[in-house]
């Protein structure tokens, strides 16, 4: 990649809207400096030594007072000359210190334009600066660590490693189309088919582990069904450790959808409380179960609840309302009140579908419900799990399809070019991971969705 010359400067508030101690604005570019000193009518500090000015408007008088600090380039987070000017914290103070600094030449910076530069710029590769705003937006301890092992290239490395297996093969391949004349026929002789079933392998491993790292970043939507009165609320209540859903004797409390985002093992999840379903001619009550049905169809998992101590099939209501939705993946059934029956809390199997009875309000069998959302979700964090998005493994996926169709140009029709496409194809798909080719539409939509100032 070759290096990205900036042609203009950017500025940004980079901390969060509100009132604090102290707000910084980010510039970066080729005016950095001489924005700064403009500013500040002042030389500025040494490098990455900070020091103390005044900042000054237009009519020469003084708007704030605070902290300057300079990173000149190569060694910046763009790559350019960078400067943080750390002033009061507070909406209006920071907006106008930032408007000041447009009127001196800077340009108000998009979202995620810092990071995008630091990428243009060799600082680091997609995977890391993606790690960047998902270490922002990490909901859990586990998802942070796991950001910061992105970002300190963890993931990275696994993709680099894996690429170079591959290119590696693709010599060989190339090396046996080109030179046919040779005695040993090296798409013959077995050492290219144990290359490709090893970058298989790798993948594979790679793949897994972004699963994990997909599941710590987004989480499962986990969606809580079944007929009035079952227990729902109670249910959402137990997982989350508090009382936020309402919980009465009267049947349809629950009228609308109600989110909670919690973590269950370590793993982050949306619980969806929903409106009972039955038939109803109150018109608010038929608007929460169409509502209802809309969080059931995009629900990752869905816990049906049904009241064991009325002997229900619950079955028969999920052939009602989504029988389109009756897969074992996605559909676990949730036996509710089992302190009113002589049964006891555990995991079963009912038809093909897996069963746990619990009691909500007692919270017995609670814990088994969990590790069965855990284990159904695949969840098993490693000490060196990275964080991962959809797309990684959706590139991953595609990476396979070729190397799939490789095995088989090469085991069954002994089609080298065909095989030397394949894997051209193949490292193009991984090397979207980490930005060797990405197109330009792909990055306006990674970057675009950072907030401003990163």
């Amino acid at each position: 990649m070759t290096t990205f010359v900036a042609q203009t400067t950017i500025a940004a508030i980079a901390t969060p809207p509100g009132r604090g101690g102290v707000g910084v604005i980010r510039l970066s570019g080729p005016k950095a400096y001489a924005i700064a000193e403009a500013l500040s009518q002042k030389a500025l500090p040494a490098a990455r030594m900070a020091g103390f000015r005044k900042f000054y408007d237009e009519k020469q008088e003084v708007m704030d007072e605070g902290l300057i600090l300079c990173f000149p380039n190569p060694h910046s987070f763009t790559g350019e000359d960078v400067v943080e000017i750390q002033g009061h914290g507070g909406p209006v103070i920071q907006n106008v210190l930032l408007a000041r600094v447009l009127e001196l030449g800077a340009t108000a910076a998009k979202a995620g334009e810092f990071s995008m530069r630091a990428f243009e710029n060799d600082k680091m590769d997609l995977v890391q600066a993606e790690a960047i705003a998902d270490l922002i937006d990490a909901s859990s301890q586990a998802a942070a660590r796991s950001a910061v092992r992105s970002l300190q290239g963890a993931f990275s490395q696994k993709i680099n490693l894996v690429l170079e297996k591959l290119i590696h093969l693709r010599l060989h391949v190339e090396a046996a189309i080109d030179f046919p004349e040779e005695e040993i026929d090296f798409l013959a002789d077995g050492k290219i088919l144990a290359l490709l079933i090893d970058v298989q392998s790798s993948v594979t491993q790679v793949q897994l582990s972004a699963r994990q790292g997909q599941l710590l970043r987004e989480g499962l939507q986990v969606v809580i069904a079944g007929k009035p009165n079952a227990g729902k609320s109670s249910l959402l209540n137990a997982l989350a450790g508090v009382d936020r859903a309402i919980v009465t004797d009267i049947a349809g409390t629950t009228r609308d959808v109600l989110h909670e985002k919690i973590s269950l093992n370590g793993l982050p999840m949306t619980l969806t409380d929903t409106a009972g379903l039955r038939e109803t001619g109150d018109i608010v009550e038929k608007e929460g179960i169409r509502r209802a049905i809309i969080e059931i169809e995009q629900a990752d998992l869905l816990l049906l609840v049904y009241d064991l101590s009325q002997g229900e099939n619950p079955l028969i209501l999920a052939e009602q309302y989504f029988a389109e939705h009756l897969e074992p993946k996605r559909l676990m059934l949730i036996g509710n009140k089992c302190d009113l029956t002589d049964q006891v809390s555990a995991l079963t199997d009912f038809q093909g579908f897996r069963n746990i009875s619990v009691s909500a309000k007692q919270e017995t069998g609670v814990q088994v419900l969990i590790d069965a959302i855990t284990a159904h979700a695949g969840f098993q964090p490693e000490e060196d799990t990275f964080i991962a998005r959809t797309r990684h493994l959706d590139a991953m996926k595609r990476t396979q399809a070729y190397l799939a169709e490789a095995h088989e140009q090469l085991t069954v029709y002994q089609a080298g070019e065909l095989v030397a496409e394949s894997l051209r194809l193949a490292q193009n798909a991984l090397g979207e991971i980490t930005g060797d080719f990405s197109a330009d539409d792909l990055l306006g939509e990674i970057f675009g969705s950072f907030c401003i100032g990163k």
